[in-house]
């Protein structure tokens, strides 16, 4: 088999130019499958950060205050490493799935192709036509028709690309400021309606004009595949044992026996590239443009049903299905994957138990060491920040000394309240008499309390003269 087609990508002329594809609309049993996968999946993506458990969102990457929600699980700086571990299961759990099934993610689930090719290409295909009529209206003049089509395609294009826009800034700054910015109107926050703007262009030139080639150059996921994916994974594969047969595949003759002329069943229609939304010919194997769609799966079954043939000519299968015709294992590659995934996920899951609601943090004031008072008493200045995790305000807070016989002294109020999911921070004054004190530095643990009730407890250092060793 020649290789030459991998020198060159289907997106981009010989002089370097743009090559639009117009591919055919494809139909069938597993496009309809990704129908229904897709349009669950646009209802979680437009819905998840306006749903709230426990008056979280369900949703929240608030970059720039430092606050995330996870499937209503809040977040908070403090919980980075929580953030941390859940982004290696996720980027495990694609690992594993590319080993096993190739790049299925890409074709079933990811936001790229659910909107491209389930959104923007359906209406196209409603306003332009399809295949055939897409490319003879790209080649006609600019007459009252093309103008009309185009027009209405990009007004329709632009307002979709706001809406994802609005959709995408819900995730960063919260669902509830962005409907009181919506109630306020766009002139009252002009800094945000500019980026929101600039986010709208980004996605209207992906889905009207750059489309396909974010996974073909942009997505590093599809450089991914030569690392993850060997001759056991379960890919888009066409079957070329019996596609090509001995004398190779051959245009189809009504009435001719293509067996004992020794040509495979595939008849060279085409249609396979003609779907295909990468302009890919998939004959040749498996190739970085390939997302896995199935467009072609379906294509050439209809075409198998048309001319007598037994369907799967294309299907999912691996190199060494078709070659040796081994079924499916689970490799040992797959199998170690799996166990880091369920030691991470247990991991995940005990730190969620374990972490409080409320966090709180003592540290004594930079730049400032003890101070000597009357009866022997030594004092030290610290800072505190509690932070409230819940949705509920903590009242009545207060500080106890556990671990020594001292006194804790607020700058301000003795007893305060922490708002729901907000953080609190102050100064106070921790006095303990020199001969309760085992060393210069000691360790002090704090009880942080509501009311009589020990919520959370935090440990500190204290500074005292090297004399009352």
């Amino acid at each position: 088999m020649e290789e030459n087609f991998r020198d060159s990508i289907g997106t981009i002329t010989e002089e370097g130019k743009r090559n639009f594809i117009y591919p055919k609309k494809p139909s069938g049993r597993y496009y309809d499958y990704r129908k229904y996968v897709s349009y669950f999946l646009l209802i979680f993506l437009i819905a998840a950060p306006f749903v709230k458990i426990n008056g979280h969102q369900f949703l929240m990457f608030n970059v720039l205050d430092r606050r995330f929600n996870i499937f209503g699980f809040p977040f908070w700086p403090q919980d980075f490493h929580l953030v941390v571990i859940s982004m290696i299961i996720g980027v495990i759990f694609i690992a594993l799935f590319t080993v096993a099934y190739g790049r299925i993610f890409c074709g079933w689930m990811c936001p790229q192709t659910i909107f491209l090719e389930m959104v923007f290409r359906r209406i196209e295909y409603w306003i332009d036509g399809d295949r055939g009529a897409q490319m003879r209206l790209a080649k006609s003049p600019w007459n009252g028709t093309k103008i009309r089509k185009r027009v209405l395609k990009w007004i329709i294009f632009f307002i979709i690309s706001f809406f994802i826009a609005n959709v995408f800034l819900a995730y960063l700054i919260g669902s509830d400021q962005l409907i009181a910015y919506i109630t306020d109107g766009p002139m009252a926050h002009l800094s945000t309606m500019v980026p929101l703007l600039i986010f709208t262009a980004v996605f209207y030139f992906i889905f009207a004009w750059f489309r396909e080639q974010v996974c073909i150059i942009a997505c590093p996921y599809g450089r991914l595949q030569g690392v993850l994916l060997d001759d056991k994974s379960i890919v888009v594969a066409y079957d070329h044992k019996r596609g090509e047969g001995e004398n190779g595949r051959k245009k189809f003759r009504k009435n001719e026996d293509r067996e004992a002329l020794g040509h495979g069943d595939c008849i060279d229609c085409l249609q396979c590239v003609n779907v295909c939304p990468t302009g890919i010919d998939i004959r040749n194997g498996t190739q970085l443009e390939c997302v896995n769609c199935t467009a072609c799966i379906d294509e050439c079954d209809h075409i198998m049903d048309s001319i007598n043939k037994p369907k799967g000519l294309i299907r999912y299968a691996s190199e060494d299905e078709i070659t040796n015709k081994n079924k499916f294992k689970f490799t040992a590659r797959m199998k170690g994957y799996s166990a880091v995934l369920v030691v991470l996920i247990g991991i995940l899951i005990g730190m969620l138990f374990m972490r409080n609601e409320v966090e709180a943090n003592v540290l004594r004031l930079p730049g400032q060491l003890y101070e000597r008072k009357e009866n022997n008493i030594i004092s030290n200045v610290y800072t505190y920040k509690l932070v409230n995790k819940t949705t509920k305000d903590i009242e009545n807070v207060s500080f106890e000394l556990m671990s020594h016989k001292g006194e804790i002294k607020m700058v301000s109020q003795d007893k305060f309240t922490v708002p729901a999911e907000e953080l609190a921070e102050g100064t106070l004054f921790i006095e303990i008499n020199a001969s309760a004190l085992n060393g210069d530095k000691d360790k002090l643990k704090i009880g942080v309390y509501s009311g009589d009730k020990l919520i959370e407890t935090t440990v500190t250092q204290f500074l005292a003269p090297r004399s009352y060793n």
